[in-house]
């Protein structure tokens, strides 16, 4: 049975609605202000809102309901929202409706007509009811994930990212090794902080090393330190990463290019806590929480006799496979946002080409490609040309050459760039519509001119 969400001050208005809808089989519930209102939300499964404009006493702007139907949307961008307000004001109206209202009506309302525009509502609803509510849900607790955790200001809106970062906060707090894999530019060192922010050693050092930024003969005294005079240059004795990082993490990156005799300490160390500076014989001890990443297959490596079989397993308790960007396409365009800034817009025919493009060099690709766009684009708005993609088809279309009526067709993305975008919102059009950078009823007329079903 559907479910209708009252939100209005006014006691007898919403029993009025309560009966109307009671006596067609629809449910409701009641709330008499916006924060009672956005918790029902929260909470249950909401089918359609009919919310009030004024909240305050002696208050007819409708603000407090402008904010209310703002935010709603935001959450719930598919989620059908009735405007009810004893204060008619065409020009709040007409921009409402723009924004997506499915109905503004003035108090004392139409039975009738108020009751049809719910059941049509309704009706259109239930087709994709299962896969709204999916998203409601996944809505819901990615914002207890939020709540829950540090993320660290990750950005991201794909199921694959959040099963990554789901993961990683649960085993935060264990005092294991992690392995975090999967190919360069993905992120890995975001979820290597993501897990030191919310382990037991959160306020302890979080500490760096990069396997493959140094030549082998030198990662030894990187990685433990070395004493006067233990190699051609080494003038003092100096601390190694395991001693910065002792009550910490430390977060090994490209351990695939960790020399044999590294190797062998780094196991030593991880099942010991104990190791040797470089020229020394004394023996030091710590305690760290080692988290490691690579792009390289290591069980490849094993049968080829360069990785340490037993490390490979010490360091393997949890292993946490980051995909590629291209497999996480509901990321693409909330990144490409994030680094463009809030002084930046991207133009529809842009974002699809950043959904065609299949990013070889992930987030840190992705990145680049943005701040360039950020910089050479003219107006405020981001175009297919600014941004140098070499998948990009078509004529390239820089935000000045669009018609300033929004009519030019070469603009709006293809099918190919629309079918993808619907697929990765799991077929939910204000979520599809945002990642393509268009409205929903631009998106809604696109689909019936290209026949594309939803």
């Amino acid at each position: 049975m559907p479910t209708v969400l009252i939100i209005d001050d006014n006691t007898s208005v919403a029993i009025a609605l309560e009966v109307l809808f009671s006596l067609h089989d629809i449910d409701s519930l009641r709330a008499t202000t916006p924060e009672q209102g956005l918790a029902l939300l929260a909470q249950a499964d909401i089918d359609l809102v009919i919310q009030d404009m004024n909240f305050a006493e002696d208050t007819t702007s409708g603000v407090e309901g402008i904010a209310l139907f703002r935010e709603i949307r935001a959450l719930y961008p598919d989620l059908p929202v009735i405007l009810l307000t004893a204060w008619t004001q065409l020009d709040v109206a007409v921009d409402l409706i723009k924004a997506g209202a499915a109905d503004y009506l003035a108090k004392p309302w139409n039975d009738q007509r108020l009751l049809a525009t719910a059941m049509n509502l309704l009706e259109l609803g239930q087709t994709n009811r299962e896969l709204r509510l999916r998203v409601q849900r996944e809505r819901r607790q990615r914002r207890e994930l939020e709540q829950r955790y540090d993320l660290r200001g990750m950005v991201w809106n794909d199921p694959a990212t959040e099963r990554v970062l789901n993961l990683a906060c649960q085993v935060a707090r264990a005092d294991v090794p992690v392995l975090i894999t999967g190919p360069n530019g993905t992120g890995k060192e975001r979820i290597a902080e993501i897990i030191q922010a919310n382990s037991a050693v959160r306020d302890g050092p979080f500490v760096i090393l990069n396997c493959g930024a140094l030549p082998s003969e030198l990662i030894e005294a990187e990685l433990f330190g070395a004493e006067a005079g233990a190699y051609t240059g080494a003038g003092k004795a100096r601390e190694g990463k395991f001693e910065a990082a002792d009550s910490g993490t430390l977060f090994l990156d490209e351990i695939g290019n960790l020399p044999a005799a590294g190797q062998m300490k780094l196991l030593r160390v991880l099942e010991t806590g104990r190791f040797e500076r470089l020229g020394s014989n004394r023996e030091r001890r710590v305690k760290v929480r080692v988290i490691s990443a690579t792009n390289a297959d290591l069980p490849a490596m094993i049968r080829a006799g360069s990785f340490r079989e037993d490390l490979f397993y010490r360091l393997n308790v949890i292993e946490l496979n980051l995909p590629p960007l291209a497999a996480r396409p509901a990321d693409i365009i909330p990144l490409a946002e994030h680094f463009l800034g809030t002084d930046k817009t991207l133009h529809p025919a842009a974002a699809a080409a950043l959904l065609k493009h299949h990013w070889p060099g992930n987030v840190r690709e992705l990145k680049n490609v943005m701040q360039r766009a950020g910089l050479l684009a003219v107006g405020k708005e981001i175009g297919v040309a600014d941004m140098g993609l070499p998948s990009a088809v078509g004529p390239a279309i820089s935000a000045s050459d669009a018609n300033t009526n929004g009519t030019a067709s070469e603009a709006e993305p293809d099918r190919a760039a629309i079918e993808q975008a619907l697929a990765s919102a799991g077929g939910v059009v204000a979520q599809a519509a945002m990642a393509l950078g268009m409205s929903r009823q631009a998106l809604y007329r696109r689909l019936e001119r290209l026949g594309i079903s939803r």
